[in-house]
C-alpha cells in the first residue's frame, strides 16, 4: 500500500495526462476503470458467498477466540 504521500503525487501525475489526453483515451480509460471496478465488486461478493458459506458449513468464530488468536500472534510477533 503506498503512502499517503505517493497516493497523492501519483494522483497528479495522473491528472496532468488526464488534461492532456484525447476524449477517445478518456473514454477507454473510463470504461476500463469502470471494468476494474465491476470486477473488484465481484470478488468482493465472491468474498462474501465463500464466507457465508463457511460459516454454514463450520459454524462461526466466537470474538474470545478472535481476541485469544490476535494475542497469540501479538505474541508471536514480539517474541
Amino acid at each position: 500500500m503506498k503512502s499517503a504521500h505517493e497516493r497523492e503525487q501519483l494522483i497528479k501525475d495522473i491528472n496532468v495526462l488526464l488534461t492532456q489526453a484525447y476524449d477517445s483515451t478518456l473514454d477507454e480509460i473510463h470504461a476500463l476503470l469502470k471494468r476494474i471496478d465491476d470486477v473488484d465488486d465481484e470478488e468482493d461478493l465472491k468474498a462474501i458467498k465463500e464466507a457465508r458459506e463457511d460459516i454454514r458449513i463450520n459454524g462461526t468464530v466466537s470474538w474470545d477466540e478472535i481476541q485469544n488468536e490476535i494475542r497469540n500472534d501479538i505474541n508471536k510477533d514480539v517474541v
